[in-house]
């Protein structure tokens, strides 16, 4: 199975760039399932239902989020029906949405996405650890699921590490998000996981992780209250990661980095 994952989409520049550079992503990567991670899509903050339905007509099949996913109030209701929108999984029982979605391909293959958030320097929140081997406990990879994706939403890389090593070989990849700067560690674990620390931000990289660089200066320049940051509204590039998993075994074979636009060198890989 071909996967294309798309980072943090930050305000409009990330908008912008996706439904920009997707479609020739598309044309040369031929992926089988688009997922782009959407928490920061609406002014920097949050997600509603007129961006995911944006979003579905560039052919964004699921999208996942974090932190922020609540940023937007009225996003509620919408992710309590949605089957294409999710949350992270570890959020306390009761929480709208669900935090994970099956999408059955064409073809009748099985992707299973879980969308789970770190604890270290985040706010407070059930154990991931724990919650993903919960929704793992009767997945079999390569078996009943073709695949399985994980958006691991973090701010340390130790934490992201830990927890691909943890699910190695249970799992087809881990991806980190939410630090918007992309790594370059694309590789995969010894039991067959593909894993990149971080996929990187879609969004103007002139800019301070996607905000305007003035009001994030002064904040740490004169530790006084100043505006609310605002998205940098310059043009955007689009960052995310490519995989290819064997669909017998649920194993990636091949993951690399993707970087289509200005300010970071270009990168398309050929997998």
């Amino acid at each position: 199975m071909r996967i294309l994952f798309v980072g943090d989409i930050y305000g409009r520049s990330g908008r912008e760039a996706l439904a920009e550079h997707l479609p020739k992503l598309e044309h040369k990567l031929d992926p089988d399932v688009i997922i782009v991670n959407g928490e920061n899509a609406a002014h920097g903050r949050g997600i509603n239902e007129k961006i995911c339905k944006s979003f579905y007509e560039l052919g964004v099949d699921i999208i996942t989020t974090g932190n922020h996913v609540w940023d937007q109030r009225e996003v509620i209701p919408y992710i309590q029906q949605s089957q294409r929108l999710i949350r992270p999984i570890n959020f306390p029982p009761g929480t709208p949405g669900s935090g994970a979605a099956e999408y059955q391909l064409d073809d009748g293959r099985t992707l299973k996405v879980i969308n789970a958030m770190g604890r270290i320097f985040m706010d407070p929140i059930d154990d991931p650890f724990r919650s993903v081997s919960e929704a793992l406990a009767n997945e079999r990879l390569g078996q009943t699921s073709q695949a399985i994706f994980v958006d691991f939403h973090g701010e340390t890389t130790s934490e992201k590490l830990a927890f691909a090593n943890y699910f190695d070989g249970k799992v087809s990849a881990v991806v980190g998000t939410h630090t918007h700067i992309p790594t370059a560690d694309a590789h995969i674990l010894k039991n067959g996981t593909g894993y990149q620390t971080d996929a990187g931000m879609t969004g103007d990289y002139d800019s301070i992780i996607g905000a305007d660089k003035q009001v994030p200066i002064q904040r740490f320049v004169t530790k006084m209250p100043v505006d609310k940051m605002r998205p940098a509204g310059g043009t955007g590039t689009l960052c995310g990661v490519m995989i290819v998993t064997n669909d017998n075994t649920g194993r990636t074979t091949a993951i690399d980095r993707v970087c289509v636009g200005p300010i970071l060198k270009e990168y398309i890989p050929e997998i």
